[in-house]
């Protein structure tokens, strides 16, 4: 058995009573002192995230752009410097190989933040598709680290450790800031709904970033927050999970990311001709996201019955929404029957799914973008 990787906050974890778990192969919190309290935390003053365990990839050269255009589904030419873009990239039958956001640093200079427990698999399959591109590809993982600051009150607390005004900042843009006397990469983005920040820094400044981002936001009520409040903020703001929501079998356009599937960008880029065919002639499965009304938490893999009780889908995501009090998730289900009803059997108790349109919970995300 392989030895778990650690982040540099490893010790800052356990120091604050984190409980650790390993999670693609990384040791990582799950949750400090509740998963509720901290999703709730993040819903209404701020939580702080480490998520350096997620990926990053340098693309550069004279046809950076060009290239990453040609296997990422959204619009890379939309971007310019100081602009974030978020994207799946998919295999020629439409399948998701991942999920990833695009940051334009320069005209011939782009960052990649791609998923933790892909890294090995995107930089693979990224590397084989330069073929004649004048790019080179960097594995960057190891010389970042990276905190989120996400809630309500997340900007003022990082505003109040740093010198530049983040307050034109938009939403999915970023700029670079001295935080805390750090440097870091600034984007205003994040998994939770919320506003906040995600800071890109150099490992050996992570602990004392963090210190600082915990000492100016307690006061405001900002929380530690680990990986089980994480995914219950993101399936409330109706965000998918590689693995879950979109997989190498679940296309964009499947899991509802239509709007980020630009097939009319000039570009034969890869899965497009898959994907268009799905959107001509209408996919056989849809993903919706569902609430309950009870507490019982639907789990992963749960079939889902429609009004005849015949298994038309299973479940892809299920938690308890602090904020609604109750069950939520999502499904990926044949598509004429997406409409519901939709119910499901928990040991004898029928449990109907009332499908909504994502976010499943009022959010206050930055502005514009």
């Amino acid at each position: 058995m392989s030895e778990l990787k650690r982040t540099p906050l490893r010790d800052f974890h356990a120091a604050n009573g984190a409980r650790l778990v390993d999670f693609a192969g990384w040791e990582m919190p799950v949750q400090y002192r509740s998963i509720l309290e901290e999703h709730r935390a993040v819903r209404r003053a701020a939580g702080l995230f480490d998520v350096s365990h997620m990926g990053e990839v340098d693309v550069q050269g004279p046809a950076a752009g060009a290239f990453l255009n040609h296997f990422v589904t959204n619009d890379v030419s939309r971007l310019h410097p100081g602009r974030v873009l978020y994207t799946p990239m998919c295999y020629p039958g439409g399948g998701v190989v991942d999920d990833l956001l695009v940051y334009q640093r320069g005209a011939e200079d782009y960052l990649l933040c791609i998923n933790a427990g892909n890294i090995d698999q995107d930089l693979a399959w990224i590397r084989g598709q330069v073929s004649d591109f004048d790019v080179t590809v960097t594995d960057r993982s190891a010389d970042y680290a990276l905190l989120a600051v996400q809630g309500p009150l997340a900007a003022g607390i990082v505003q109040a450790l740093t010198d530049a005004d983040l307050g034109p900042l938009k939403y999915y843009h970023f700029t670079e800031a001295a935080v805390a006397g750090i440097r870091c990469l600034v984007s205003r983005t994040g998994y939770t709904g919320e506003d906040g920040f995600e800071l890109y820094h150099r490992p050996g400044d992570a602990l004392a970033l963090a210190t600082a981002l915990l000492e100016a936001g307690r006061p405001r009520g900002l929380e530690l927050a680990g990986l089980g409040a994480r995914d219950s903020l993101r399936l409330e703001a109706g965000y998918p999970l590689y693995g879950h929501e979109i997989t190498a079998d679940i296309s964009p356009l499947t899991a509802g990311l239509g709007w980020t599937v630009k097939l009319d960008k000039g570009v034969d880029f890869v899965g497009r001709e898959a994907l268009l065919a799905e959107k001509r002639d209408g996919g056989a499965r849809k993903v919706v996201f569902f609430r309950t009304g009870s507490r019982r938490i639907v789990r992963p893999e749960t079939p889902v019955l429609d009004g005849t009780d015949s298994v038309i889908g299973r479940v892809v995501s299920g938690t308890l929404s602090p904020i609604l009090n109750e069950s939520i998730g999502s499904a990926i289900v044949a598509a004429p029957a997406a409409s519901g009803p939709l119910k499901v059997d928990l040991r004898g108790e029928i449990i109907a799914l009332q499908v909504v349109k994502p976010p499943l919970v009022e959010l206050r995300k930055g502005s514009g973008g």
